[in-house]
């Protein structure tokens, strides 16, 4: 079993245990943990990785970039889809703050220090 740890959008952070295979998606959801707005729980692609609704920081942990958004989420420091995250190995992740579809804080950000 590999070890998940997810830091939620209150700040605590909770400890789940997936296999080998099982998407990240898999895991959260059998876990109770929501990747999803409160709109797009029901708004959303079922794991596809074409609605980009389901968007989680990796923090620690390798996950392999295989999936035409992974390549934007590198170039523009999106969140990466959790429906595409095969695990391999132990992961730490965080559920960014979202509006309806998904958030840029990370972008905005990128961009403000670019500004400095």
């Amino acid at each position: 079993m590999l070890e998940i740890t997810v830091y939620l959008i209150d700040g605590s952070k909770q400890k789940i245990t997936g296999k080998a295979g099982q998407t990240l998606r898999q895991v959260l959801l059998e876990n109770d943990i929501t990747p999803y707005t409160k709109m797009t729980t029901q708004l959303n692609c079922g794991g596809r990785g074409v609605c980009a609704t389901c968007g989680v920081w990796i923090i620690s942990g390798q996950a392999k970039s295989t999936h035409w958004h992974d390549r934007l989420a590198d170039k523009y420091s999106y969140p990466r889809l959790s429906c595409q995250i095969n695990l391999e190995e132990d992961l730490t992740v965080r559920l960014p703050h979202k509006w309806i579809w998904g958030s840029r804080e990370a972008h905005q950000m990128k961009r403000a220090k670019k500004n400095e």
